[in-house]
């Protein structure tokens, strides 16, 4: 995103603020990636996530009239995904639930990729993501929100500082530990 980009957000968000649902619209398109790809990466798979979204974005309307363009678009929009997610884990530890078994016969069945180099290559990479994804979601919700931010929606140090409401200092120190606890815990894929 570039400061043209944020300047689009913050005139957008002006028309939003009087009620404009056309320039809602726009923002939602633009910005939708970011949050669905955010919520899920926090929540994992399940059918909260676009729940969680689409609240984020009821949000951003109840709250346009207040919007003040402090720090990019992005970053506040971000802080409200934060506090969305942090409550829905709350939530979920409080009233933890077993997960609903697929019915006989329901087993979900991979697509066949033509290009993989084999099938074993395909396990190993799948079984390595579902690690890291296993992983990742053992952290702290603080460490798992800077990893998310930094590491697949490339955000730099400042700005993850400022949606977690934290220092740049602290927010390294938050990814130092979170990489050291993926790293003990993902060790014996590293080893090879």
């Amino acid at each position: 995103m570039t400061l043209n980009d944020d300047a689009e957000d913050v005139r957008l968000m002006q028309l939003v603020s009087g009620g404009d649902t056309a320039a809602f619209e726009i923002l939602v398109e633009r910005h939708q990636r970011l949050v669905i790809g955010t919520v899920a990466k926090m929540l994992g798979n399940n059918s909260d996530v676009e729940d969680i979204a689409q609240q984020v974005f009821v949000r951003v309307w109840k709250n346009a009239k207040r919007y003040v363009p402090r720090a990019k678009f992005t970053t506040w929009l971000l802080k409200i995904t934060r506090n969305l997610v942090f409550n829905e884990m709350r939530r979920q530890r409080r009233h933890s639930h077993v997960p609903l078994q697929s019915e006989p016969g329901e087993e979900e069945r991979p697509i066949k990729d033509e290009h993989a180099a084999s099938p074993d290559a395909a396990l190993l990479e799948q079984e390595l993501q579902g690690a890291i994804d296993a992983a990742i979601a053992r952290l702290p919700e603080s460490q798992r929100m800077a990893v998310i931010l930094r590491r697949y929606e490339e955000l730099s140090y400042e700005q993850i500082a400022e949606v977690l409401d934290q220092s740049v200092p602290a927010v390294k120190s938050l990814l130092f530990r979170a990489r050291t606890e993926l790293r003990a815990r993902l060790r014996q894929y590293l080893a090879s």
